[in-house]
């Protein structure tokens, strides 16, 4: 079956013109009061970390100390670390903040997870939690806080 082909055009209203654009608002500036603007960092973590750290190797032998569990060498951590990428290296070095801030040190870390997941008095579970990666233990700790709240 064929289709019927329609010969007469539509009428299209013309389009009204649009009024020029408005100039953008500026930005408000902090008050007096509030903490002055922090200077915002580069985008890219090699950026980052030659702009916070003198170089990739200061910053894995600042963080080697914070990061070693158990019986590992301090100095076989950093070289671990100096092989790491830029951007796990500024993550790492979030988690050591992190973990210094809020609890201290690995050790009291432990300790809070055992206690909010009332297991302090479980010898075993606190040994198996020393063997964990730092990221990991914080990873821990943070969701046995949410749970606790919950």
């Amino acid at each position: 079956m064929a289709s019927k082909k329609t010969t007469t055009k539509k009428k299209v209203a013309p389009k009204a013109k649009a009024a020029p654009k408005a100039a953008p608002k500026a930005k408000k500036e902090p008050k007096a009061g509030n903490l002055e603007a922090k200077d915002a960092l580069p985008r890219h973590p090699k950026a980052r970390l030659a702009k916070l750290h003198n170089s990739k190797a200061d910053l894995a032998k600042s963080l080697a100390p914070a990061l070693v569990a158990g019986d590992e060498d301090a100095g076989a951590v950093t070289e671990r670390l100096t092989t790491a990428s830029n951007a796990q290296l500024l993550r790492l070095q979030k988690v050591v903040e992190t973990v210094k801030e809020k609890y201290g040190s690995r050790d009291k870390l432990i300790e809070a997870i055992g206690s909010a997941q009332n297991k302090s008095k479980d010898k075993d579970y606190l040994a198996k939690l020393a063997t964990f990666p730092l990221p990991r233990l914080l990873d821990l700790a943070t969701s046995a806080a949410r749970s606790a709240r919950a």
